[in-house]
């Protein structure tokens, strides 16, 4: 396995449709505004979260159950910035709408702009053929209220291609995550 740089990521991108809408370079300013980066990285992909945000809230004393979830769970949050409780949770889905291929699994990690803050992406894996919105999960670790920026960078995609195939894709399985749009919530 190896993993794939900033030349590797445009190719796919553009040919192949992996990332929609691309970035080809790393975007710091917008309007002359300096904003979180996204974009390409050298090696890496930095994505940006929508401005529809499902935070988790106790004001119902619902229980998180991945098995029977509650969306009384959490409270419908629109808007340029998420501000998420103190030792609480939070879910965005990414602009960028993903196109694995068969031959690469990728993995999201935080951007340590917002780790150095106490929030955390959770890591998740992109398996081979999925494709699909990622819905991000940030916890916010402090006991201070921290602030979410929609459509600037919130974490960063890793891709690492294997020299083969493999032989069970996530298409292949029928996932139930697959062709995802916007935040979803878990699924049994």
């Amino acid at each position: 396995m190896s993993i794939k740089s900033d030349k590797w990521i445009r190719r796919m991108a553009e040919r192949e449709g992996m990332i929609e809408p691309f970035e080809p370079e790393q975007v710091r300013y917008v309007n002359d505004k300096r904003v979180i980066s996204y974009g390409t990285s050298s090696y890496g992909y930095d994505v940006r979260c929508t401005d529809h945000f499902k935070v988790f809230t106790n004001i119902h004393s619902a229980i998180v159950d991945p098995k029977g979830f509650d969306e009384k769970s959490f409270v419908d949050v629109r808007g340029e910035v998420c501000v998420i409780p103190p030792n609480s949770f939070a879910l965005a889905s990414t602009v960028e709408y993903f196109r694995i291929p068969r031959t690469v699994l990728t993995i999201c990690l935080g951007k340590s702009t917002y780790a150095r803050c106490g929030i955390i992406v959770n890591v998740t894996p992109l398996e081979p053929e999925w494709e699909g919105h990622v819905t991000l999960e940030f916890s916010n670790t402090t006991n201070l209220p921290a602030k979410i920026y929609a459509n600037e960078g919130v974490a960063q995609m890793l891709f690492l291609e294997s020299d083969e195939e493999c032989e069970t894709s996530y298409r292949d399985r029928g996932g139930k995550y697959m062709g995802q749009r916007g935040v979803t919530l878990p699924r049994t």
